[in-house]
């Protein structure tokens, strides 16, 4: 897995405060804070809030599909798409619809997935097994 500072929201100052714990991946980050346990360590010994910690962990969560990286993943997010189990429900047109409306305003990608993308995405989202609990 890739770097954790291409994760929204994760700068140098955050990176550095998971790299002191042994946080150098987006692999490992999931792997510590898959639950509710391991994130409420992760932000006890980093200072990090419980709430942005999981957040990360369910962006790098819904990178797990082919084709999502970080900046599909942030307009997944701004379009109320948050978990694999919340995408694997979702109507690839409506939810191409409404990422649309939200790219307009926020300018997240430079291309939109077509609708048979989305499509794609929703079946791989239903055979994933679940990796992040709450």
């Amino acid at each position: 897995m890739s770097k954790l500072i291409s994760i929204q929201g994760i700068d140098s100052e955050y990176e550095q405060r998971l790299r002191s714990i042994g946080i150098r991946s987006k692999q490992k980050l999931i792997e510590k804070g898959f639950n509710k346990y391991g994130r409420k360590i992760i932000s006890k010994e980093t200072g990090i809030s419980d709430s942005l910690v999981l957040k990360w962990v369910t962006l790098i969560d819904i990178e797990r599909i082919k084709g999502i990286g970080p900046e599909y993943a942030e307009l997944l997010e701004l379009c109320g798409v948050d978990t694999v189990p919340s995408l694997a429900r979702r109507n690839a047109r409506n939810l191409l619809e409404k990422m649309t409306e939200v790219n307009s305003k926020w300018q997240i990608v430079k291309k939109l997935p077509t609708q048979v993308q989305l499509e794609g995405w929703i079946e791989q989202s239903k055979s994933l097994p679940r990796a992040v609990f709450y």
